[in-house]
């Protein structure tokens, strides 16, 4: 069952990460070898999380990378369906000659209308 609204993987790292470990936004900068005002923006959930973030969060804290990206991924997900009325695309549906020309090139490559019988 997906979530309605995942939180942003910022708001884990803060909380699960961060806080435990006693460490202030800079100090946790440090240990991850970005800067403060990279990890905050990331921690308060105005910026996405990158691969790289991630991976220097499992190095540094033990939390594995693929359950963070997939916060990320779930975030994303939910955030977009938020806006799914804004998106204006209708269903393709092939013509019969379109279902024709595929018919046929398929036919071709496994060697046309040949007598199999």
């Amino acid at each position: 069952m997906r979530m309605l609204n995942p939180p942003h993987p910022g708001a884990f790292v803060t909380t699960e990460v961060i806080e435990p470990h006693g460490l202030t936004v800079a100090a946790a900068a440090q240990v991850l070898g970005v800067s403060r005002p990279a990890l905050s923006t990331f921690l308060n959930g105005r910026s996405d999380l990158s691969g790289i973030m991630a991976l220097r969060i499992e190095k540094a804290f033990g939390v594995k990378m693929d359950t963070l990206m997939r916060m990320q991924a779930s975030h994303d997900i939910a955030r977009t369906r938020l806006r799914e009325g804004e998106i204006s695309v209708e269903r393709y549906r092939p013509s019969d000659d379109d279902l024709r020309r595929r018919g046929s090139a398929v036919g071709g490559r496994n060697g046309g209308d040949r007598n199999t019988g």
